[in-house]
Formats: structure tokens, sequence, C-alpha cells
């Protein structure tokens, strides 16, 4: 892959090239030396000693204990950094302290913040937090455990560290920042809130009014080496992995702090790659979503470090209580508990006739329960049972309907709060992936 550059010695080199990485080393005297390697577009600093370009050692190690922090485990960062210029060798990062206490990292701020404080109080969990401004705080139900508030992006990085042992983050997020890290684990993938898409902006005029789908995009004569394709985006990782396994050829990666719906119409990029919810935002900037642009779904997650649930004691009791209320809450939203005073000749009857009919099965099966009538006489007499099944929300009224046409009557309806299975699905699956034996977790 050849690689095009200019020189700009106050703002420093700009590689560009087909989703290319440039990986250099800095003489001295500030010469260089290239080797290209397929992966990115990088803005290297410029070698101006000037007050308004000073790069030193200092600001080198800062800059390549970051760089580490996104790509290797901490205890295992050892060699040269040769991504940066005047990069000093880094021996090892320091392992965390050591610690009892067990650390959840929560968002600090925005929406997805409110969504996991509610989610947690859902499942009758509280968090308290003394002071507002406060960054740490507990939550009494589940002692020991300390929670952290941070920006989602350090949940992330604070857990490859292993400073935070467990942490709820959006999915996006975690994709772009945990980079296939085998030390991390998705304990639950399906919290239900923050739902979002990352996906492709794309003008609706100009050359791209035609374009409607992935390929045409890709197949777009206009993008050569001298012309890339320009995405600006705040998902680099993600998006390198999508335009390669997509077979892009020429794309050069693009950063914005916001606004990024505004970049194609002031012609600083030619789109954009970004979270989309309702897609009302593209649609008032003239952007449109194309066939195969979708990158990933989001929502938000439960996340771990694999070292700590294996090392730190309490750790995987914590996580199992944390599934089974979230599985518990999540499941119980889903459905309704509708009792209705039914006649029949005797329960194994009227079952007979709810399991015949289409929604009234219930989660096992009904329960069937004799009803005593006002004055003398028992159920069987007065031939009247109360049959209580589990309806889903959005098959309520069918269901009602039905009961009544099997001569249901006096129907309630109730809100559920909780429904426990005998054991998670997603905590035995956690324990597969951990490589232990659930026997040796059961209650």
């Amino acid at each position: 892959v050849s690689c095009s550059s200019t020189l700009d010695r106050d703002k420093g080199t700009v590689f560009c090239s087909p989703i290319m990485q440039v990986s250099r080393n800095v003489g001295p005297c500030g010469t260089r030396s290239s080797t290209v390697n397929k992966n990115a577009c990088v803005i290297i600093p410029s070698v101006n000693t000037s007050a308004a370009a000073v790069y030193t050692p200092v600001h080198a190690e800062r800059t390549s204990v970051l760089a580490h922090s996104l790509t290797k485990r901490a205890e295992d960062m050892t060699g040269s950094v040769d991504e940066l210029p005047g990069a000093p060798r880094v021996a090892k990062l320091p392992r965390p302290s050591p610690r009892t206490s067990l650390r959840m990292g929560l968002p600090s701020k925005g929406r997805m913040a409110e969504d996991t404080i509610n989610l947690l109080k859902d499942s009758a969990l509280s968090v308290y937090k003394p002071n507002p401004r406060q960054y740490i705080a507990s939550i009494p139900q589940i002692p020991g455990l300390e929670v952290w508030f941070q920006r989602a992006s350090d949940v992330v990085r604070k857990l490859r560290y292993g400073d935070i042992d467990l942490g709820i983050v959006g999915a996006d997020m975690f994709a772009e920042l945990a980079d296939g890290d085998p030390d991390l684990i998705v304990c639950h993938e399906a919290l239900d809130f923050g739902q979002c898409k990352l996906a492709l902006g794309i003008p609706m005029t100009g050359k791209f009014a035609s374009v409607n789908s992935l390929d045409q995009l890709r197949d777009m004569p206009d993008w050569t080496e001298d012309t890339p394709l320009r995405v600006v985006t705040g998902y680099h990782n993600v998006a390198k992995r999508f335009f390669a396994s997509k077979g892009f050829k020429h794309v050069v990666l693009l950063s914005a702090d916001g606004a990024l719906e505004a970049a194609p119409a002031m012609g600083s990029a030619d789109i954009i790659l970004d979270l989309v919810s309702t897609g009302v935002t593209l649609r008032e900037n003239n952007l449109k979503e194309i066939e195969g642009g979708n990158i990933m779904d989001s929502q938000g997650i439960l996340v771990a470090n694999k070292r700590s649930l294996l090392d730190r004691p309490g750790l995987l009791q914590v996580v199992h209580e944390l599934i089974e209320r979230f599985d518990g809450h999540l499941k119980a939203e889903q459905f309704y508990s509708v009792i209705a005073n039914m006649r029949g000749d005797s329960p194994e009857e009227v079952a007979g006739r709810l399991l015949k009919a289409p929604g009234l099965q219930g989660l096992q099966g009904p329960t069937i329960a004799s009803v005593y009538m006002n004055g003398d006489g028992s159920a069987a007499q007065h031939g009247f049972y109360a049959a209580t099944i589990c309806v889903r929300k959005k098959q309520l009224y069918s269901a009602v309907k039905a009961l009544q046409k099997l001569g249901g009557s006096g129907v309630l309806v109730q809100p559920m709060t909780y429904i426990f299975d005998e054991e998670p699905q997603r905590w035995i699956a956690l324990l597969k992936k951990l490589n232990l034996d659930p026997k040796d977790f059961a209650q």
C-alpha cells in the first residue's frame, strides 16, 4: 500500500491511505522512518520545538501509557512503543493496588446514567450517594460493593486496567474500547435501555443522491488513493473493522467532538458514522441511512473483568445476584398476571380448556384453584374455579376476550414486578465462559 503524505512543521505530518496504519521511529534529530501496515489514518505531532508545538519525553510517556491502556492488559505491557514519535520504552505498568472491596463502574452523566439508576431502582437496588458531587457511592442491599461514577469510556478503560471489577456501559462503547480484550467478559447483553444503533449517515443530495446501499457507496469511482472516502466518527476502532470487512479500499477516518451531522454539509467529510436512535437528526440535516449501513445495534450491557471474577472473593456471587435481579425485573416487564373465575367440572377440565386456547397457556401452564362461594357449598358444588395465567402485555386484550369466550368472568389484571426462574440462563452461560461447573454454585 503506497502512502501519500504532506509535511506541516507546526501541525505535524498527516499520513492518509486506504485503511492503513503507519508505524514509525523518530531519531534524536527528528529523522523519520516509516513502515506501512493496514489499519488507520495517523496524525504525527510535529518535531518543531517552538512553544506551540513542544513534544517532550514527558508528553510522549503520557501518550504512550494512554495508547497502551486501550490495547493491552496492564501487566503485559512490555517492549517499546514505536507508534509514537520520541516515545520511551515502557517496561511494565504497575498492577492496581491490592484491595478487598468490590467495585462497579456506572456512567456518571447523560441519559445512560439516568437509565442505569432506574434499572437498579426497578431491581430493588438503591444507590446511596450522601453528596451529589461525590463520584463514589454504595448499594446497601449488596454490602461490600462500591459504586464508582465515571465517564462511560472510562468505565471500559478501568475495567481493562482492573481498577474496577464490573460495570454497565453501552454496547457501542464496549465494542470501540474493549478491542477484543480476552480479560473482559459480557455478563448481561440486553439490559433493555439506551437502545440505538451505530450506522452510516449519507447525504441525500449531490453525488450521493442515488446511493442507497453499502455496495453502491463502496463501488463509487470517486474513491481513490488521492481522494479517499472521508468518514467523520468517534468510533475509529469499530469503523476500521467495519470498512475493512466490507471491502473498502480507500477510506480516511476523521474525528470531531460533536455535531457530526454538519460535517458533510460543511465539506469537511463525505459521510458520518455515529449513533442513531430515531433518525430524526439525520433527516433534519439532509442525511439518510442506507441498506447495509447499520454497523451494530446497541443497548446497556453488564461487563466484568474476567480475572476479577475468578480471583476476587464474593464477586461471582454479586454478579449472580445482579443477573438474577435484572432478569427477574426485565422478564416481568413483559407480562401481566391475569386471574379469571371459570365454571368447570374439575380443575383438570378447566386447565385442559385453557391449554388448548392460543395465548392462555401461561409460562408453564395455568394455576387452577377452588373458589369458595358466599354461603354454603364447595367449589365443586357450584362449579367455579379461579384460573391464573401470565399473559404477554401485547396480547392482553386478545387473552381477555379468549377467557370470556371460555366462560371466564371477573377478570383481574395485575402488573408483575419480578419473575424469577430456577436459575438464570445468562448465569449458566457465564459460568461456562469461565470454565466453571454450575453444579459448584448450586443454591
